[in-house]
């Protein structure tokens, strides 16, 4: 597996193409459309409560409860190809992940603004380990003291994707919309829940 690093101020970004085999994340995808119960998200935006623009589930141990733009999740317990991509993750990370968010954007009308996963159960400096499948989706941080500093990337399937130290403390993220036709995509992003 090849990684490769971006030169970011502040932030600790590294690329993996091709880390699930176009095969097995082929069937992954159809595996993961037929049995995660994917589920509308209510987020607070600019004071108001509304439905995310996407379909999501967060998954994970007993515990690992996320509080979210104003909601709280509590975890629904492990599938096993979502437990199986865990243990290898953590076997070449040496990180030991206790959730995962899995979401799905079924057309280029699904999107998420920008943000950071900088909640404090996530701790000073998270891990975020995202695996894309599906249709490849552009994916643009940009630094929050300087916008001018951006860094977008075309995630394709099957790739692994790094954020870590301090990136979710001094850069934003997002996944624009898009108007040109692309199928779906679903995104896996693991990550560590710190005890309470």
């Amino acid at each position: 597996m090849e990684w490769t690093g971006f030169e970011l101020e502040d932030a600790q970004v590294r690329l993996a193409r091709g880390w699930l085999a176009p095969a097995e994340s082929a069937a992954l995808m159809a595996t993961l459309l037929r049995e995660v119960p994917w589920e509308v998200h209510r987020i607070r935006m600019f004071g108001r409560e509304v439905a995310s623009p996407r379909l999501s589930c967060w998954i994970g141990d007993a515990g690992a409860a996320y509080r979210y733009s104003g909601s709280r999740f509590e975890p629904r317990p492990w599938l096993p190809p979502l437990a199986a991509l865990r243990e290898r993750l953590q076997d070449q990370l040496g990180v030991p992940f206790n959730s995962v968010l899995a979401n799905r954007y079924r057309s280029g009308a699904d999107a998420m603004g920008w943000h950071s996963d900088d909640e404090p159960e996530l701790g000073p400096e998270p891990l975020i380990a995202s695996i894309s499948l599906g249709a490849t989706r552009r994916f643009v941080l940009r630094h929050r003291r300087d916008p001018a500093l951006r860094l977008a990337l075309d995630l394709e399937p099957g790739s692994l994707l790094l954020m870590a130290g301090t990136t979710q403390r001094h850069w934003k993220h997002a996944l624009p919309r898009t108007a040109r036709p692309v199928g779906e995509r679903i995104n896996l992003t693991y990550r560590r829940i710190l005890p309470g």
